[in-house]
């Protein structure tokens, strides 16, 4: 793991080069001469999809100066340095229970650092609009709030979170775009010349893109949506379609019929995948928003993935609702 001062004194070198270290670096390649994006990669990170106001002044970058102090002064990094302020041998307060904290930070693994694109410490993966904010229409804002309505509640399983239901990864860590979360924060990409595949830690969701394909017909309308993929020079792009119609209003990028996301993937450096998404949708936003994260590589292993099991959580809830339901009657 690499620390925080290990970090900073290689941060000026790596602002230094890295744009030359991208203009003459030569990827590794298949037999057949694509550049190989396979591996284990990891985007675990402070920064998150969307800027947050402790950041407005900042803008997008970091400046290096500020780097240190933003960075251990982090609400993860003290959390995780300070396990919730807990005292060993004492129960829990759960006063952290309304900040949304189920578990304590021994269960967390969210990144220690700010996200690193092109040389550059980031605020937010999304770079347009320059706000980093998600740019929803009165409408999109709408759909959002109605469907969070009729599927926010305890009447029965299909109202709870889909990563509640283990069906899919909780905060849109398939996506797309694919977006880091409190945890389980690694994938593995293994390639062929027909299909790459992209396997999430999270609930071990596998994206399964055939390149050089058509996409399916609208009727089929899968979790994590109808991706196609093809090579611009040397780039990936992949193009999806057609969400889960119960994904499709909760994800990071929601989508109706007409959306579309478009991501690219460019192997930046030896440690490094540029991942670059794309969000159009006129029924959801007021414009499309795009932005850029990293990728970056790992020894670590994905962890074996186990939701349902041990999981009774989502009874819990269930079988309180129903109690609650007994006591007003």
């Amino acid at each position: 793991m690499i620390t925080l001062k290990k970090l900073l004194a290689i941060a000026a070198i790596t602002l230094a080069g890295s744009a030359m270290a991208a203009d003459n670096y030569e990827p590794p390649r298949t037999a057949s001469g694509k550049p190989n994006l396979q591996g284990f990669w990891t985007n675990a990170s402070l920064t998150t999809m969307q800027r947050s106001s402790n950041y407005e002044e900042l803008g997008l970058t970091i400046p290096l100066e500020q780097l240190r102090d933003l960075t251990a002064n982090h609400h993860q990094n003290v959390r995780q340095a300070t396990d919730d302020n807990q005292v060993a041998g004492e129960l829990p307060s759960g006063k952290d229970l309304g900040q949304g904290r189920g578990y304590n930070a021994f269960w967390v693994d969210p990144g220690s650092a700010f996200g690193l694109v092109k040389g550059e410490y980031r605020t937010s993966w999304i770079t347009y609009p320059e706000n980093g904010r998600i740019p929803y229409s009165e409408q999109g804002t709408q759909l959002r709030q109605a469907n969070r309505a009729q599927f926010g509640g305890n009447d029965g399983p299909e109202g709870r979170a889909l990563g509640e239901r283990c069906i899919i990864g909780f905060g849109s860590t398939g996506g797309p775009p694919m977006n880091n979360v409190l945890y389980n924060n690694m994938y593995q990409i293994v390639q062929t010349d027909d299909y790459v595949m992209i396997m999430v830690e999270m609930v071990h969701d596998a994206r399964i893109i055939p390149i050089d394909k058509d996409h399916r017909p609208d009727a089929l309308e899968p979790w994590l949506g109808d991706s196609i993929a093809w090579w611009d020079g040397d780039v990936l792009v992949v193009e999806t379609l057609n969400l889960h119609p119960q994904q499709a209003p909760r994800n990071a990028a929601a989508l109706s019929e007409q959306g579309k996301v478009i991501e690219r993937f460019t192997r930046y450096s030896d440690d490094q995948i540029l991942y670059e998404f794309e969000v159009s949708d006129p029924i959801y936003y007021t414009e499309a928003w795009s932005g850029e994260m990293s990728f970056n590589a790992t020894d670590t292993k994905p962890y074996e993935y186990a939701c349902h099991e041990g999981n009774y959580g989502l009874p819990g809830i269930l079988a309180g609702a129903r109690r609650l339901e007994m006591d007003d009657k």
